[in-house]
């Protein structure tokens, strides 16, 4: 057997254990870097609230050694007791509420510009 193809295998079979575990208790877990992605919170503090037991975490053998991975639920909770969390999740929803409206504007004035440009032919 190749090595990408052993790889690709342990891959699969990691990828099938995390959704087992999901499966059996009703709990997404994930590992570190995509709660991090996910929700936004930084790998220390990820690893300051499992180690303190405000969330839970279990060590996995993953593709690359071992694997911590949390329950993203958790995360999501325990992120939205940070106050500074919390602002920074807020200026991205308001960076986000920006651009959709500009969007609309844009939009508006191309359909302004459409109908005087329509009004001169």
């Amino acid at each position: 057997m190749s090595e990408a193809s052993e790889w690709d295998g342990r891959l699969a079979r990691w990828r099938d254990e995390l959704r087992l575990f999901a499966e059996l208790d009703d709990v997404r877990w994930v590992p570190l870097a995509e709660a991090e992605a996910e929700i936004g919170v930084s790998r220390s503090a990820l690893r300051s609230w499992y180690r303190t037991g405000e969330i839970r975490s279990r060590l996995v053998d993953g593709p690359h050694g071992p694997q911590r991975l949390v329950p993203l639920d958790e995360v999501v909770e325990r992120a939205e007791l940070s106050p500074r969390i919390r602002r920074r999740a807020e200026r991205e929803v308001s960076l986000e509420a920006q651009v959709a409206l500009l969007r609309n504007r844009v939009d508006l004035l191309e359909l302004r510009l459409a109908a005087l440009e329509a009004e001169r032919t």
